[in-house]
C-alpha cells in the first residue's frame, strides 16, 4: 500500500502544482505524477530535516505542493531554453 499511496499523493500534488503554476507546461499523466512525487519527497526531506513539521501533518501537503511548483518552474525554464 505504500507505493500506491505515494503514487496517489504524487498525482494529487502534481495536479495542484500544475493548477497553481501559470503557463502551459504540456506535462502528461506520468510526468505530472512524477512531478508530485518529487515535490513530496523533497518537501518531506527538507521539512522533516529542518523540523518544520512531522509526518502526516497538513503542512506536509502544502510544502509538497510548493516544492512541486518550484520543480515545475525550474523544469519549464530549462525546457524553454532548448
Amino acid at each position: 500500500m505504500g507505493w500506491l499511496s505515494t503514487i496517489i499523493v504524487g498525482f494529487i500534488v502534481g495536479v495542484l502544482a500544475k493548477l497553481l503554476h501559470p503557463g502551459n507546461d504540456k506535462l502528461g499523466f506520468i510526468m505530472t505524477t512524477l512531478l508530485g512525487i518529487a515535490g513530496a519527497a523533497l518537501a518531506g526531506f527538507v521539512g522533516e530535516a529542518l523540523g518544520w513539521y512531522a509526518v502526516g501533518e497538513a503542512a506536509g501537503w502544502i510544502a509538497s505542493t510548493v516544492f512541486a511548483i518550484i520543480i515545475l518552474a525550474v523544469y519549464t525554464r530549462v525546457i524553454r531554453k532548448r
